[in-house]
C-alpha cells in the first residue's frame, strides 16, 4: 500500500467509526436498537446518497478489498458470539411452545417467500431459479436472536415467561435458518469444480460435536479457575479462524464454522469465561469490524433509482416478510393457549431480523443468489422489520416501568446481548 492509500484507509475508518457510533446512539435515543443507526451509516456512505461521492473520497477503489477482509473477520467474530450465546437450556425451559412457534414461523414465511420469488423472478431472478426461490424463502424466515435478546434486555423482559419463550424460539429459528441456508449453499454448487468437498461437511460437523466438544468439556473440568488468559484467548481466536476457514474450504460459508465453534464451547461452569470472551471480542467487533461490514453492505445498496415498480416490489416484500412471520408465530402461539396480546408480542419479536438478515443477504449476494437491485430492497426490509419491533411492543405491552428495567449494561456490540439467564 502507498502512503496515500494507508492514509485514506485510516481516515476513512475513523470517520466510519464516528458516524456509526453517533447514529447508533441516536437510534437508541429514539428507542431503536443501535444496529438501525449503524446500518443507516453504512447506507449513507454508499451510492444511495450523492451517487457514492462520499465513499469514493473516503475509500478509493484500491482500499475496497481491505474493507471486505475486515468485514469478513467482523462477521466471523459476530457469528462466533451468536454461537456462544446459543443455549439449549432455553429450549428445554420453554416447554412445547417454542418448538411449535419456531417451526410455524419458519415454514409459513419460507413458503410465502418461495411463492414471492415466482412473482419477482422476471425482474430480479437469477440463472439458478431453484436456488433463487429457496434463498428468498430463507431470507423471509430469519429472526435475529442477538437483536431480539438486546430488545428484551433493554425492556427488562429476559426472565419473564414471554421473554424466555421468545429467546427459545429465536434460538431454534437461528439453527433452522442456518441449516436451511447451508443446504441451499451446498446444493447450489457454490464450491465450483471442488464440489466434492461438501461431503466433508458431515464428518466435520460430527467431529466438532463428538470430538472437539467433549475435549473442551474435559479441559474446562480440569481447570481450577477458568479465566481468559492471553493463551486461552489466543487459542479461541485460532480455533475460530480455523473453524471458519474449514467450512469455507469445504464449500459452505465461513459463517457456519464460526457459529459452530461458539456453539460447541462448554456452557456449565464457564459463565465468567464466556462473559470475558464476549466482552473482549464484542467491543472490538462492534466498534470497528461490524461498522466496516455495514459499509461494505451499504456500498451494495443503491436506492437512488427506485421507481414505482421498485416501490411495488418493496411493498410485496414487506407484506410477505411481516405477514408470514407474524401469522406463523401468532397462530402457533394461540394454538398453544398463549393469550392474544402475548401471542401478538411474541410474533412481533419474531419479526426482528437485524444484522442476522444482513449477513444472510450478503451471503446471497456473494454467491449469486441475489442481484443488487433486489438486495437493496431486502436490506430496507431488514431495517424496517427491526425498527418496528420496539414501537409495536410498546403498543401491545406498554412501556416498562423504570423499576423493571435492568441496570445499564456495557454496549458490547450491534445486536450483541447479555447472555440469557445472566445479569446484564
Amino acid at each position: 500500500m502507498t502512503t496515500h492509500q494507508t492514509t485514506s484507509l485510516l481516515v476513512g475508518l475513523a470517520v466510519l467509526v464516528l458516524l456509526a457510533r453517533l447514529l447508533g446512539a441516536l437510534a437508541r435515543r429514539l428507542g431503536q436498537p443501535a444496529v438501525i443507526g449503524e446500518v443507516l451509516a453504512g447506507i449513507a456512505l454508499g451510492p444511495t446518497l450523492f451517487h457514492g461521492a462520499v465513499s469514493d473520497a473516503l475509500f478509493p477503489g484500491s482500499t475496497r478489498p481491505l474493507l471486505s477482509a475486515l468485514a469478513a473477520v467482523g462477521v466471523a467474530v459476530f457469528m462466533f458470539i451468536v454461537g456462544l450465546e446459543w443455549d439449549t437450556g432455553l429450549i428445554r425451559g420453554s416447554g412445547g411452545v417454542a418448538p411449535a412457534v419456531s417451526v410455524s414461523s419458519i415454514v409459513l414465511p419460507f413458503g410465502l417467500g418461495a411463492a414471492l420469488a415466482l412473482v419477482l423472478m422476471d425482474r430480479h431472478g437469477t440463472d439458478d431459479r431453484t436456488a433463487f426461490m429457496l434463498f428468498i424463502g430463507i431470507a423471509m424466515s430469519i429472526t435475529a436472536f442477538p437483536v431480539l435478546a438486546r430488545i428484551l434486555t433493554d425492556r427488562g423482559m429476559t426472565r419473564t415467561p414471554l421473554g424466555v419463550v421468545a429467546l427459545a424460539c429465536a434460538s431454534i429459528d437461528d439453527v433452522l435458518a442456518w441449516s436451511l441456508l447451508a443446504g441451499v449453499v451446498a446444493l447450489s454448487g457454490a464450491a465450483g469444480p471442488d464440489q466434492w468437498r461438501i461431503l466433508l461437511a458431515v464428518p466435520y460437523l460430527l467431529g466438532m460435536l463428538f470430538v472437539v466438544r467433549p475435549l473442551l468439556r474435559r479441559w474446562a473440568d480440569r481447570q481450577a479457575s477458568l479465566r481468559l488468559t492471553p493463551a486461552v484467548f489466543a487459542g479461541l481466536l485460532v480455533g475460530l479462524l480455523l473453524s471458519a476457514a474449514a467450512t469455507e474450504w469445504v464449500g459452505l460459508h465461513y459463517i457456519f464454522g464460526a457459529f459452530l465453534l461458539g456453539a460447541v464451547l462448554p456452557r456449565s461452569g464457564t459463565g465468567p469465561l464466556r462473559r470475558e470472551v464476549h466482552d473482549r471480542l464484542g467491543h472490538m467487533s462492534s466498534t470497528l469490524l461490524l461498522p466496516v461490514f455495514f459499509l461494505v453492505a451499504g456500498l451494495q445498496v443503491d436506492l437512488s433509482g427506485l421507481d414505482a415498480g421498485g416501490l411495488g416490489d418493496l411493498a410485496l416484500i414487506l407484506l410477505v416478510a411481516v405477514g408470514g412471520k407474524f401469522l406463523g408465530a401468532f397462530a402457533a402461539a394461540r394454538a398453544n393457549r398463549m393469550p392474544v396480546r402475548q401471542s401478538a408480542a411474541l410474533a412481533t419479536l419474531m419479526n426482528t431480523r437485524g444484522l442476522t438478515e444482513l449477513i444472510v443477504l450478503n451471503v446471497g449476494l456473494q454467491l449469486g443468489f441475489l442481484r443488487q437491485g433486489l438486495y437493496s430492497l431486502m436490506v430496507v426490509m431488514a431495517v424496517v422489520t427491526t425498527a418496528m419491533a420496539g414501537p409495536l411492543l410498546t403498543w401491545l405491552l406498554g412501556r416498562p416501568a423504570p423499576d423493571d428495567l435492568p441496570a445499564p449494561a456495557p454496549d458490547v456490540g450491534t445486536g450483541a446481548a447479555v447472555s440469557p439467564g445472566e445479569k446484564p
